[in-house]
């Protein structure tokens, strides 16, 4: 069945934070322009004025991953209102310092740090919960729909900046961001979620962190997502960055030149939202990813080898549709590849390459557009795109086969240990495999073994008896009783009880297992 590209807006939950969330993001981008103008009027430094990115994007670096800790181990919805909580009172608070001729560069650099945190706190819990707004398969639809709210607001908001800055000031574009947090919070209140099931309750925050990165780490099919995102966004961000100076270089453009071509973006990624599920039709996303590189670098590459400004808009459209078919096709495929309890943990680490990929494309392409001029700037790393995708699709081709994440009780029941923080565990499970069956019980067990370490295994080996042919030792560690319980319970996934259950077919007879927990000496009477 032929799914719609807009079939997710007719979720009223969706629709709703959907609608929220665009007044948000243009709001946000217009706040941007005028955090920027009002330094300006403070009489603020060249460094000052440079501080303003870094008060916005340096606390979203460093938190976003305990962020995505809390969206697990919390209620992701108590952790967005918290989140836009905290960014309204930043943007109230600039809105009142600025309407009152309070504001000083050090409170504006503090408030817009503040603001940044609740970013922080609310990016991995967003996306996370986009599977619980929408059926599996209309992810890649809210995907889509999520990257158009990005990149429309990406293209108004600063032109609507501008305008409320000539109209009212600064501080009517907080004022302006203040009403679009409070929409998000009013949508986030009344949205019904139901309760998370967690038997064992809440993790440490610090456990959570840990095996968020343990899972990723185990996880090859994410890597692999992370891995193309990073050939993306390193090579492919200069376009952002140095968009103003084309426009103000070669094509010789004025504010609202600039805004046209910042449309012609939102407009090209409004477009790809309509063409992506059509070619997902016909194609695989390995291929249409791949496509969708060669003609994003070959659009950027055309933007500073012309100075026709109407053949750059044509550029800028296809920028925008191939920059929003690319990114939402990795966010989707992360999605659908992440158990719900390690979710916006693991997503931490996604918004982390992505936001890190283009602060650092900014800086290296930006040098290098001083040192060498804009034409190499851009045409250098669309060349390095393009082959690096080339290269990826053939060895990390994106997962293209469903696997089935839903949680699932397929351990046997644990002994009974009151001490629920004991530890280190050290599980062994005996194999018996007959000898035609060893080397495809080896290859099966690697998969197990990566499952093991997912949810929660610090270290796992499969052994070969030296002394007992056809017998296999699996041993692995969990740092206390309680983590090992977690993986009994709260998870374990579908497509991991497959895993074993291909191994234990494998095995000639019922396996044996061990729980054994670290002895600490007695201490002395």
């Amino acid at each position: 069945m032929t799914i719609s590209a807009w079939a997710p807006l007719r979720r009223s939950a969706f629709r709703a934070l959907w609608l929220a969330q665009f007044a948000s993001n243009i709001g946000t981008w217009a706040q941007t322009v005028g955090a920027q103008w009002l330094m300006g009027d403070l009489g603020g430094s060249a460094l000052q004025v440079a501080l303003v990115q870094t008060a916005t994007t340096l606390p979203v670096f460093l938190l976003v991953v305990p962020s995505g800790a809390l969206g697990d181990i919390l209620d992701r919805r108590h952790v967005l209102i918290s989140g836009q909580a905290l960014m309204l009172a930043g943007a109230g608070g600039l809105m009142l310092l600025a309407g009152t001729d309070r504001a000083t560069p050090a409170s504006l650099l503090g408030l817009l740090a503040l603001m940044a945190v609740g970013q922080a706190l609310s990016m991995p819990s967003f996306q996370a919960i986009q599977p619980e707004l929408v059926s599996r398969e209309e992810i890649p639809q809210a995907a889509l729909l999520n990257g158009v709210n990005m990149n429309v607001g990406r293209a108004i908001g600063p032109a609507l900046g501008g305008l409320l800055i000539a109209l009212a000031g600064s501080e009517a574009t907080f004022a302006f961001n203040t009403i679009s947090f409070l929409g998000v919070l009013i949508v986030l209140a009344r949205w019904k979620r139901p309760s998370d099931h967690r038997p064992l309750g809440t993790e440490h925050i610090a456990t959570a962190m840990r095996t968020g990165a343990r899972y990723v780490g185990s996880s090859p099919l994410f890597r692999r997502v992370l891995a193309r995102l990073s050939l993306f966004i390193v090579f492919g961000s200069g376009l952002w960055a140095l968009l103003p100076a084309i426009a103000r270089g070669p094509l010789r453009l004025d504010a609202s030149g600039y805004g046209v071509l910042l449309g012609s973006v939102g407009a090209g990624a409004i477009g790809g939202a309509f063409v992506v599920p059509k070619l997902l039709r016909s194609m695989s996303k390995n291929r249409m990813v791949l496509f969708a590189t060669w003609l994003y670098a070959a659009a950027t590459s055309a933007a500073v080898l012309t100075q026709s400004f109407a053949l750059v808009i044509v550029a800028m459209l296809l920028t925008g549709a191939c920059w929003i078919a690319t990114l939402s096709t990795f966010n989707a495929t992360a999605q659908i590849l992440l158990p719900a309890w390690t979710r916006a943990r693991a997503l931490a680490y996604y918004q982390l390459i992505l936001m890190g990929g283009q602060a650092l494309g900014a800086v290296v392409w930006g040098a290098i557009a001083d040192a060498y001029g804009l034409r190499t700037a851009m045409i250098v790393p669309a060349a390095v795109m393009a082959v690096a995708a080339l290269v990826a699709t053939k060895w990390l081709p994106l997962n293209d086969r469903p696997l089935d994440v839903s949680p699932a009780i397929y351990w046997g029941e644990p002994p009974e240990l009151d001490e629920k923080e004991a530890g280190p565990v050290l599980v062994t499970v005996e194999w018996p495999v007959a000898e035609e069956n060893e080397d495809e019980f080896i290859a099966a067990m690697q998969r197990v073994g990566r499952a093991r370490r997912r949810t929660g295994a610090t270290m796992w080996g499969l052994f070969r008896d030296a002394e007992k042919p056809g017998t296999f030792l699996e041993t692995f560690t969990i740092a206390t009783w309680q983590e090992h319980l977690r993986q009994h319970i709260e998870r374990g996934t579908v497509v991991d009880q497959e895993n074993q259950e291909v191994a234990r077919a494998l095995a000639s007879g019922d396996a044996h297992v061990r729980h054994m927990i670290f002895a600490e000496p007695r201490k002395p009477d």
